[in-house]
């Protein structure tokens, strides 16, 4: 059970990361878009049955406040109730 608490924190990292870049313009030819794709490789197979389901308001992807939701009630169930694990 350690080493999903593990990944599930390492993936509330990852759309933390992801989410804080969404801010910022990244060009075309920056060093940032190999990590960009790879960070939406990871985070796009979770996400978008989600996307289906929840609109977005305005700017806001709110796919990624449920998903925290989601991973933050699996974490408490298996983690002991610590929730995010960082």
């Amino acid at each position: 059970m350690t080493v999903v608490c593990g990944l599930l924190s390492v993936y509330v990292l990852i759309l933390i990361v992801r989410a804080v870049l969404s801010w910022f313009p990244i060009r075309p030819d920056s060093g940032l878009v190999p990590v960009l794709r790879a960070l939406d490789t990871v985070i796009d197979p979770v996400l978008q049955p989600l996307r289906r389901v929840i609109p977005p308001a305005g700017m806001f992807d709110l796919s990624y406040i449920a998903l925290f939701f989601i991973i933050f009630i699996v974490q408490s169930i298996l983690c002991s109730g610590r929730g995010f694990i960082l």
